[in-house]
């Protein structure tokens, strides 16, 4: 008597259906990884060199010195603190009118392609690129890196909240003009409501997007506590750089978990 076993089950393929495809696909990943990889030239004199000042550089994060350098560490956090407020502020107050506008059930055809276009033009430079050219056109210093955060801000922001905008529920929409209300009134009573939990907590994650920006804008020269921690890298002053990047990641911590509660208060 024949005997029926139970086979197990596979996933089908989702892309490749033809299993010598799908073989052929993945033979070839694989050899131009090692090939890619083969090509990467790599010292490992230097390499085995680079692991003692590494191993020097995680004793000094271990023994963090908030002494020896305290005065220019307090003077690279207030500059980082005050850009990061400052260009979060800023940046909010241009994105708002801006996301408006780059809402397509709210703004007119020529409103929604300019607001748009503001968008792409502000996300398509990276940070630190922005930067370099602010500290040519206005020098070093701190001015740079707010400017450079706040541009960051908008195409972030706008774009977010845009799509949120979007996203709403119609109904309260059609209910609110359905009264007889203007194009402002529709905004406040019937989007806001819906948006503006979620952009408190795109404003916070921003706030914290920046000051850690802030950090990296520095050593290009636009102030910060990223100035600072570059100087004391460069003169291998390891445990002060220690105490600048756990002074980062305590900040960051805080506006994290006060993010939350800020979020259920504003709901």
């Amino acid at each position: 008597m024949a005997h029926s076993y139970p086979t197990r089950w596979k996933r089908p393929p989702v892309l490749l259906t033809n299993p010598f495809w799908r073989r052929a696909i993945y033979t070839g990943a694989l050899v131009y990884l090692v090939l890619a990889l083969q090509s990467v030239e790599i010292d490992w004199q230097r390499v085995w060199l680079g692991l003692d000042r590494g191993w020097k550089f995680v004793e000094g994060f271990l023994l963090p010195d908030f002494t020896t350098r305290w005065r220019d560490i307090r003077e690279g956090l207030v500059e980082s603190l005050t850009m990061t407020v400052t260009s979060t502020v800023a940046g909010i107050l241009v994105s708002v009118p801006i996301g408006i506008g780059a809402a397509r059930n709210l703004a007119p055809a020529p409103v929604y392609l300019l607001c748009r276009g503001i968008i792409t033009l502000s996300r398509s430079f990276q940070e630190v690129i922005i930067a370099i050219l602010l500290v040519a056109m206005f020098g070093f210093g701190p001015f740079a890196g707010f400017l450079t955060l706040s541009f960051a801000t908008i195409g972030f922001l706008s774009k977010l909240l845009a799509e949120d905008i979007e996203e709403c529920d119609r109904s309260q929409i059609e209910a609110i003009r359905a009264t007889g209300a203007g194009w402002w009134q529709v905004v406040n009573y019937a989007v806001q409501p819906q948006v503006m939990p979620r952009l408190v907590g795109l404003s916070l994650y921003r706030l914290d997007i920046n000051f850690r920006e802030s950090a990296v804008i520095g050593i290009v020269g636009a102030g910060g506590i990223g100035a600072t921690l570059n100087t004391a890298i460069d003169r291998y002053e390891y445990d002060s750089a220690g105490a600048i990047l756990i002074i980062i990641i305590a900040i960051v911590l805080v506006v994290e978990y006060s993010s939350s509660w800020i979020r259920r208060w504003v709901q």
